[in-house]
């Protein structure tokens, strides 16, 4: 019988923060195109949109907190 793998978190400070990285640079292209394409998308595109950035900010919210909480853990 084999042993489950060691719970390494050593690296999770980073995939998190290319996780806030990510979900911000999608943010902000979503924004850029609302903008840019405001007056071309129905309303409930424009919707879709805005709800999937409000999503997105909650995210890098909950992240942000994981980064803290990994950080305070590992004496860093």
């Amino acid at each position: 019988m084999t042993r489950p793998k060691p719970d390494d978190r050593s690296d999770n400070v980073e995939k998190l923060q290319k996780h806030i990285h990510n979900s911000i640079e999608n943010y902000r292209e979503a924004q850029d195109y609302l903008s840019e394409h405001a007056d071309e998308i129905t309303a409930e595109e424009k919707s879709d949109i805005e709800a999937k950035n409000h999503r997105r900010l909650e995210s890098i919210a909950g992240f942000r907190n994981e980064v803290k909480d990994e950080a305070k853990h590992s004496g860093r």
